[in-house]
């Protein structure tokens, strides 16, 4: 993945520092409340929102695990419609490829919108060292363009800033970038739009390279499917003469019958939109009508390697609707830039580790960033389970084992720092395994009680900080059950 988080500290640090930043967790609380009470309701009105969750399940997991032979009939579909297929096993590779196509356009500026994928390898850093301008002109990535900063949410990158910060960058950024922010300018939100308006109109009359990513790829038409919820993107998709689409393999789906589950899904678990806006769809190229060459970079990047884990492959299901985000209590403290990658919140743990590996700290660190509360899957349109996939990473980070790095099976060796972990989970699973010598220690807890300490020592002074430790019973269930009950322990 790109290099662009680089350099960030483990996420218990991040973490740290972002929950000290009074304004930052306001701006979150506030978002993300709002966002996650619109989207109950609007799921509330579908009495089939169960079913429809358990077909966009199916449908992902059908395609993932055919996902060669749609991938080869999605080639053939576009190529026959006119569009070009390129291939890009890393983020270079795609970086170099896109690049490439832009110079032979002998253009030095492009227009981009729902880019995820590209933000993921770095495109517009590869694309400024070869002499290249790239505009954002989704609302919220122009925000963060504009104020040189990193998006924190995968649906409203610029959550974490609030009306008064927007319009403070619009007034000192505008003029550096094209189009300048009117005089007098304040913060509300119909004066801060027109002033984006405006900036962007100039761009997109003048663009004649566009740059998306979609939501969706359909293999038997060929079809790219972006939705969103300003009009920006179809600006981009239609107005320029040629556009390059930077995609993953897994955001494939078989017919456009398959869409009807998605675009019914998406928009309420995102924007909380019975049906998105602006939902856009191209296949290949028409004369005279819209772009007159259409460029297709379907993106690995790790996504093969995720493939063939059993249990992190349901990662891939992912359809980018941030609703895990909005009922995370650990990113509303936290925020996105405290993940270090792209992909921020609770799919951004278990994703970004898969993509990029667990070598580096931050990466060894995202698995741990939960409360394994669940309410990231309760949430999930297509029934991805987060728990499931972090306990599982969990174990890999300390334990070690086996897994799939760039096609090939290597052995991990487990993280350091882990030791004392692995010590007590060996324990734990001696005790359960001896009955007897369980019984007796947890006789041993309760006779000893009232000598206990309130924190815990060493590292465990981490947890017990900021909650209390759990005072032990007088009895254990088993010695309360055979008195009261009169049953037969067994055990000894």
């Amino acid at each position: 993945m790109s290099g662009t988080f680089v350099g960030m500290p483990a996420f218990p640090k991040a973490a740290h520092d972002a929950v000290n930043n009074a304004t930052l967790r306001g701006n979150l609380r506030h978002a993300t409340h709002t966002i996650r009470t619109k989207r109950a309701k609007a799921v509330a009105e579908l009495s089939d929102w169960a079913e429809l969750r358990e077909a966009g399940e199916r449908i992902k997991d059908h395609t993932l695990r055919h996902l060669d032979r749609y991938l080869v009939q999605l080639e053939e579909s576009v190529t026959a419609a006119g569009g070009v297929v390129h291939w890009a096993a890393d983020a270079e590779e795609a970086n170099r490829i896109v690049t490439a196509l832009v110079k032979m356009t002998g253009e030095s500026e492009v227009v981009k919108v729902k880019s995820m994928a590209t933000q993921e390898i770095g495109l517009n850093e590869a694309l400024e060292a070869a002499g290249i301008h790239a505009y954002e002109t989704d609302l919220a990535e122009l925000i963060v363009q504009l104020g040189k900063d990193r998006p924190s949410h995968i649906l409203v990158p610029a959550i974490h800033r609030n009306r008064g910060e927007i319009r403070d960058i619009f007034v000192r950024e505008m003029g550096e970038w094209g189009r300048p922010a009117p005089e007098g300018l304040t913060d509300t939100p119909a004066e801060l739009a027109e002033a984006a308006r405006l900036h962007l109109r100039e761009k997109f009359l003048r663009a004649k390279v566009g740059i998306s990513g979609a939501n969706f790829m359909v293999a038997e038409t060929g079809t790219l499917v972006v939705v969103e919820s300003e009009g920006n993107g179809r600006m981009c998709l239609t107005l320029p003469e040629t556009l390059i689409s930077v995609v993953g393999i897994e955001k494939i789906v078989p017919s456009p019958r398959d869409l009807e589950v998605f675009l019914q899904t998406l928009p309420r678990s995102s924007t909380a939109e019975r049906m998105n806006p602006y939902t856009s769809m191209w296949t290949g190229t028409t004369d005279g009508d819209g772009p007159q060459n259409f460029h297709l970079v379907l993106l690995d990047n790790g996504r093969t390697d995720t493939l063939a884990d059993e249990v992190g492959r349901q990662a891939l299901r992912c359809i980018r609707c941030s609703a895990c985000l909005n009922v995370c209590p650990v990113y509303e403290r936290a925020g996105g830039h405290a993940y270090g990658s792209v992909y921020p919140g609770p799919i951004g743990a278990i994703l970004s580790p898969q993509l990029r590996g667990t070598a580096s700290e931050i990466d060894a660190s995202l698995p741990y960033a939960s409360s394994l509360c669940g309410a990231c899957y309760e949430v999930c349109p297509v029934a991805i389970d987060i728990p499931e996939v972090l306990v599982h990473l969990r174990e890999r980070i300390a334990q070690g084992g086996r897994t799939t790095r760039e096609g090939n099976t290597v052995v991990l060796k487990p993280a350091k720092g882990h030791a004392a972990e692995r010590a007590a989970m060996r324990a734990a699973r001696w005790a359960f395994s001896h009955p007897g010598a369980l019984g007796a220690g947890q006789r041993l807890a309760s006779r000893t009680r009232r000598f206990h300490p309130r924190t815990l020592p060493g590292p465990g002074r981490a947890w017990s900080a900021t909650r209390d430790l759990p005072a032990v019973p007088a009895e254990s269930f088993r010695d309360w059950w055979q008195r009261t009950r009169g049953g037969k322990d067994t055990t000894k």
